[in-house]
């Protein structure tokens, strides 16, 4: 093949490994999460994929109404990530990238075992697939769970915890 046929190809090759090492190279360097104290977000404390990697860790494995077949889930369980925020009463907000949210009792997310998914069967959560953050009960193990309570306070594509003033 002669070389001016080549050379695009290479070029082409060559792009793609070097768009796959960036995406690599930034994935902890992405904004996760925001968590924050006030209405403003003056005080948001930013955590990153490495950030939330170093916490406390859970997994289980569950059916949702919004996939098929049992999923393995991956993150942080939601009483972890209060504990690193020193969140000891009140109110959360959880927001999601759309600007939807939900409010749930510090005390009541203590009590649960809800987590804060980043891997969804052993792969990080794209926005595209309810990523990058996703709050999820263990549906199938307690039939409390399976409840519209519940399942409205499973918010994904989350980014910003806040604790309302009480």
């Amino acid at each position: 093949m002669s070389d001016f046929l080549m050379r695009p190809a290479l070029f082409v090759w060559a792009c793609v490994g070097l768009l796959s090492a960036s995406a690599v190279a930034t994935a902890d360097e992405h904004p996760m999460l925001k968590i924050c104290r006030d209405m403003d977000y003056t005080t948001a404390h930013t955590l990153y994929l490495n950030d939330l990697e170093q916490m406390e860790q859970a997994s289980f494995a569950t059916s949702t109404i919004w996939t098929e077949g049992t999923i393995e889930f991956q993150g942080v369980p939601l009483r972890a990530l209060l504990d690193h925020a020193d969140f000891t009463s009140g109110t959360l907000e959880l927001t999601a990238i759309n600007d939807y949210y939900v409010e749930i009792p510090v005390d009541e997310a203590r009590d649960s075992l809800a987590l804060i998914a980043y891997r969804m069967d052993g792969e990080l959560m794209s926005t595209r697939d309810k990523g990058p953050l996703w709050l999820v009960y263990p549906f199938d193990s307690d039939a409390k769970y399976q409840s519209e309570i519940y399942y409205s306070k499973s918010i994904w594509q989350i980014d910003h915890i806040k604790l309302l003033p009480e």
